[in-house]
């Protein structure tokens, strides 16, 4: 162990400095986190955290219990399902949706006068992840 360096603190030890350093403010504690999956796309999230994910039906301000939950971990125990973990749940709340960047497809044949060019935005929602519900019973990771 690093001398200067406590169990438990705030604090770690830098290589390149070769000393005791204070670590950023969000580094600090054991956070638990979920993957889920929403949309086709898996994305990992913890408490408090915004994500955008493709659009939901759901009104700005309104609840969404998100139950495909394919793995949780609170720092020492992993939880993994087979494929979704059963009794898991995220909950999250509504921001809103928003359009995305314009993506332009563009068709084009040389030496024909042939071009066509469409443009795209996809309509997504922005959720604030609220809580991380562990399966009844399970005291030990899987």
């Amino acid at each position: 162990m690093v001398e200067g360096l406590r169990k438990g603190s705030k604090q770690g030890f830098d290589k390149r400095q070769g000393k005791v350093v204070n670590l950023p403010f969000n580094s600090g504690g054991i956070k638990i986190y979920a993957i889920i999956e929403t949309g086709g796309k898996q994305y990992k999230v913890s408490p408090d955290q915004k994500i955008e994910v493709e659009r939901l039906n759901i009104a700005e301000g309104d609840a969404v219990v998100l139950d495909r939950v394919l793995l949780i971990s609170d720092g020492e125990k992993v939880i993994t399902g087979n494929p979704i973990v059963k009794g898991a749940r995220v909950k999250a709340t509504s921001l809103g949706e928003f359009k995305g960047d314009k993506v332009i497809a563009f068709k084009y044949k040389s030496k024909v006068r042939y071009r066509r060019k469409k443009g795209h935005r996809q309509i997504y929602t922005r959720l604030l992840i609220n809580k991380i519900t562990k399966p009844r019973g399970h005291s030990n990771g899987t």
